[in-house]
């Protein structure tokens, strides 16, 4: 219509359509392709994968707005939970501000990357009345990765805080965990947040 060329290759899921100019800018409902002026669109017959991604039978793998993943979680009260008392020593949250993706599970106060990628973590432990010195590293599958401390024994509140990139594979998971001293005047005002940089 109006010198349009269109080449489709029926046997394959991907549709290319070839539009010269002067040929009208015409949309059609989500099912079906955008057609504009002078452009070239591919568009994949194709299922989202789980990781997020959308990947035709000819492999092209397209990331969807649906992949942003980012969380911050903060500490709300001065209240030491019993769970601290366990032996692993994780730093618990008790509010989420932002979790797109849902892959910061509160209760347990661990993410788990939902697809291999670059991600970004900082944290902020604040230790409250507590003349100790406190060592709070970021695990990375159970092994520590980067550690921070605080130990000033003249200010009544100090934060640990350092951040990192980190080379992530599906299912890895990342939680903040007190190596030594003590939050017996409990972290309020601590935050752990992360998000994915792009994916690989």
């Amino acid at each position: 219509a109006g010198g349009c060329s269109c080449c489709l290759a029926a046997a394959l899921p991907l549709l290319l359509l070839l539009l010269p100019a002067g040929c009208p800018v015409r949309a059609q409902n989500d099912t079906e392709p955008i057609v504009l002026e002078g452009k070239c669109l591919v568009v994949c017959d194709s299922s989202p994968s789980a990781d997020g991604a959308i990947t035709s039978s000819l492999g092209i793998s397209v990331r969807s707005g649906s992949a942003k993943v980012a969380f911050s979680a903060t500490r709300s009260t001065n209240h030491e939970p019993s769970e601290m008392s366990n032996r692993t020593m994780t730093i618990y949250f008790d509010q989420v501000l932002v979790n797109i993706g849902n892959h910061f599970d509160l209760t347990s106060s661990i993410f788990v990357a939902p697809r291999k990628g670059i991600y970004s973590f900082s944290f902020h432990v604040v230790k409250v009345y507590n003349r100790q010195t406190i060592q709070v590293s970021l695990m990375q599958n159970g092994y520590p990765v980067i550690s921070a401390f605080a130990g000033d024994q003249d200010v009544t509140r100090e934060a640990a805080s350092n951040g990192v990139l980190l080379l992530m594979e599906r299912e890895d998971k990342v939680h903040l965990k007190l190596e030594r001293g003590n939050l017996m005047g409990g972290w309020k005002y601590s935050t752990f947040s992360g998000f994915l940089v792009f994916p690989l």
